[in-house]
This record gives C-alpha cells, sequence and structure tokens, in this order.
C-alpha cells in the first residue's frame, strides 16, 4: 500500500532527551549508522505526502541531519520557553489533510505497514485513536487509565501519577491519529498545570470525553513502537535493528557465521555470493562482491569484490580492493589493489597497487610527511620483501624486486627488471654482550 489519502504526519523530535546524558540531540543517535529520527522519517514519507517534523533542543543540527537526507519536510519550531511539552509542539502545527498521525522521532523500530495497520483500527464514529503499549516494566511512560469495560478513562504521566496509577502496565506509546480539526481544537485549550509544566498532548483524551467524543484503543507491538529513552534502550534497539540488516543479507545469499557478534550498517550492500565470519563490523557506504571477510575485520566505505580480507584487517574508507588477498593484520588506507597479495602486518596507505604483485609483512608505504599526504604506485608482478618501507611520492614499475628490508627514498628512479636493495652494513663488535652485561 502506497500513500494514504487526507493523511498528514506530524513526527515529535524538540526534546532535548536528558537521560541520554549527551549534548548530541536524542533523535540524531545513530542505530546502525543512521539517526534514529531518519527510520521514523523515512516510514512516514511512505504513507503519507505532508509529513512534518517539530523540532526545537539543537533545531538546526536535527534539521540539517533531515535535509540531508530527504526532500519535501516541513520543519516547525517549537516554542519550548513558553510551550513546553508534546501539547505546545503541535499548536503550529497547520496539516494539509484531514487526519493527522502523531509518532514521536524517537521510535526508530517503527515500520509503516504496522502504521497502516493502526490506522485502518479506526471504527467509523472514532475520531481519536491512541496507540498503547502493555508493558512488564512501564517505568517512565504516561499510564493509560481505562473502566472496566476498556474505555479510557485519562492518560497521567508517570510524575503526576498516584503509587496505584503506577502499577498500571498500559502505558502510552505516544501514536495517535486524530481529526485534524480536533486537534487543532483542543492543543490550544490545554494548560500546564502540572508538575514539570508542559502541555500534555495526553490531556486531550479528557478533553474529548468531556465533550462526549470517545478515544478507542489499539495495542501495538512493544518491539516495533517502543521508543529509545536512554542508551541501554538505544543497544536494545540498534540489536533489533541489526537482526533485521543481518536476515535479508542472510535471505539474499550471504553467509554469516555467530550474526549476532557481526555488525553490519544499512547502508552497506551485498552483491553475490558473500561470506562473513564472527566479529565483522562493516561501515558506511561498503559494497561486498562475492568475497569473504574474515574473523575480526574492519572494513569502512569501502568497495571489495572477489577478494580475501583478514583476520583482523582493517580497510578504511576509500579503498578499492578487487581478486586480492589482503590477510592478518594489514591496514588498507584509500587505496586501490587489483590482483594483489598482502598476506600480514602491513600498512599501505594512498597507494595503487596493480596484478600479481605480492606485499611481504611488515611492508609500509609511508605517505605522510607531517603535511602532506603522497601516493605510492606499484606495478605489475612487483615482489615488495618484508620490512621495506616506500617513501611516498614513489613509483615502482613492472617486473621489480625490492629486498627485504629496504628504504626506497621518495622520487626514488626505478627501472623495469631491477632488484633494488637499501641496507646498512652489517657491523659485528665481538664480546660486546659480555660486557655491557657485566657487573662491577
Amino acid at each position: 500500500m502506497g500513500i494514504i489519502e487526507n493523511l498528514s504526519v506530524a513526527i515529535l523530535s524538540a526534546g532535548a532527551g536528558t537521560r541520554m546524558k549527551s549534548q548530541l540531540p536524542k533523535v540524531l543517535h545513530e542505530l546502525a549508522g543512521i539517526p534514529m529520527v531518519h527510520y521514523v522519517v523515512r516510514e512516514a514519507q511512505k504513507i503519507s505526502n505532508d509529513v512534518n517534523i517539530i523540532v526545537g533542543h539543537r533545531a538546526d543540527e536535527v534539521k540539517k541531519s533531515i535535509e540531508n537526507k530527504f526532500e519535501n519536510i516541513n520543519f516547525i519550531q517549537q516554542d519550548l520557553e513558553n510551550f513546553a511539552g508534546t501539547g505546545g509542539a503541535l499548536r503550529d502545527l497547520n496539516p494539509k489533510n484531514k487526519w493527522v498521525l502523531i509518532i514521536n522521532g524517537d521510535t526508530p523500530l517503527v515500520k509503516h505497514d504496522e502504521l497502516i495497520k493502526f490506522i485502518n483500527s479506526r471504527d467509523e464514529n472514532i475520531n481519536i485513536i491512541l496507540g498503547v503499549l502493555s508493558l512488564e516494566n512501564p517505568k517512565g511512560y504516561g499510564r493509560v487509565v481505562t473502566s472496566n469495560d476498556g474505555k479510557i478513562i485519562k492518560i497521567v504521566e508517570e510524575r503526576d501519577a498516584s503509587e496505584h496509577e503506577k502499577n498500571i502496565n498500559l502505558v502510552n506509546s505516544g501514536v495517535y491519529l486524530i481529526l485534524a480539526d480536533l486537534l487543532k481544537k483542543y492543543v490550544y485549550l490545554l494548560n500546564n498545570e502540572n508538575s514539570q509544566r508542559e502541555f500534555y498532548l495526553t490531556d486531550i483524551v479528557a478533553l474529548a470525553k468531556n465533550d462526549g467524543i470517545e478515544t478507542s484503543i489499539y495495542k501495538l507491538s512493544e518491539k516495533i513502537f517502543k521508543g529509545v529513552n536512554n542508551r541501554v534502550e538505544l543497544s536494545d534497539a540498534e540489536e533489533i535493528i541489526l537482526d533485521r540488516i543481518r536476515e535479508k543479507i542472510m535471505l539474499n545469499g550471504t553467509t554469516i557465521h555467530l550474526p549476532k557478534t557481526v555488525y553490519i550498517e544499512e547502508s552497506v550492500e551485498f552483491i553475490g555470493e558473500n561470506e562473513i565470519e564472527s566479529g565483522v563490523s562493516i561501515y558506511g557506504k561498503s559494497k561486498i562482491i562475492n568475497s569473504i571477510i574474515k574473523s575480526g575485520s574492519v572494513i569502512e566505505s569501502s568497495y571489495i569484490e572477489k577478494s580475501s580480507i583478514g583476520v583482523i584487517a582493517h580497510i578504511r574508507p576509500d579503498s578499492k580492493i578487487v581478486d586480492s588477498k589482503v590477510g592478518n593484520f594489514v591496514e588498507v588506507k584509500k587505496s586501490k589493489l587489483t590482483g594483489v597479495k598482502a598476506g600480514h602486518l602491513s600498512y599501505l596507505g594512498d597507494s595503487e597497487i596493480d596484478t600479481d604483485t605480492n606485499i611481504g609483512a611488515g611492508v609500509i608505504t609511508a605517505n605522510y610527511d607531517g603535511k602532506n599526504k603522497y601516493k605510492t604506485k606499484i606495478g605489475k608482478n612487483v615482489f615488495v620483501g618484508s620490512d621495506s618501507q616506500l617513501i611516498a611520492p614513489v613509483e615502482i614499475p613492472d617486473n621489480v624486486m625490492i629486498g627485504a628490508g629496504s628504504t626506497i627514498p621518495s622520487r626514488t628512479q626505478i627501472e623495469s627488471g631491477s632488484l633494488v636493495i637499501s641496507r646498512g652494513n652489517v657491523r659485528i663488535i665481538k664480546n660486546f654482550f659480555y660486557k655491557f652485561f657485566t657487573t662491577k
């Protein structure tokens, strides 16, 4: 199902999120590499052509983050000084459509198909629907007080709840469906006569009841609609998102060993048959094609095709590795490797290395002089001996051997077919060991 006619969406994203104990706005905390509010916006745009985001705390940061990813978003600045709270957030909302779906920006697990089920639960004569959760531990949530026949009496915020009300497990999810005209009417009738001195959106339920308008409830899935209020809940939500990502990848033909130990961001693309071993982390705009990523390796925004990476290799951003073997404890940064073997313990930074070249253990491309970065270019069929340092900028042509332990200065001119050796003469001082360690 696509866009729902006559539906506007309001995403509440103005709060500071003090329980996160962070300078970063709560809704910009990331799960699998994506700010949590982005998940909500993405699902909202699947069902509505009028998506409104209420911003407040560090509003410019929130707006910039969303605008960099999404188009056709309406931003509304909440007056936090005079009209704090969820009710105050909606005072300046001017929805284009008949119905308004209200949802919090800190619910990154939300799915548009579940929102559609919620919307479609509305009876013809019901003008307000409240999404509720049944939680084993309701701490931090507003409690939903109902009559014996299941009708809502009121919603009470935890700080204002009696001890009896705090024992209620039915809580407000923060998801509402309400007629736009009713919403506009009731937000101007709200007051802030409560312990928080805030305008509570939850009070519209009591206002509606006084007008003879009933509010129906719809039980939502905790796993999909539970909000993120602290770092523990952030971690729990991220694990659910990672489960979704890993499941999708595996169903599309990639084997993942011990999936719970593997971190893969949503932006990573997998093509063909791949194998991911335990403890792997893959970030950013990485693309993995018909490759194996071995245990403990880290890949950041890089392209890997028909290659083996690791164990415990680090592929840093902007690297492209094709038909190559990058082995244990090798670090590659902003480099292009094609048909290369780099077995272990090497650093290859700002380099371009061509086919059938072997990089020995401990090889370093010294790419930084303290001020600028320089490039190392290595041709085809080159053998670089262990513990060699190539000081960039330097170019090694095809069919060259670099002797183990050599240091190749920058801009060294080397002819194809050469053996290059750069070592100091061996000195042997007899009996030095005994003289050095002899105690007086």
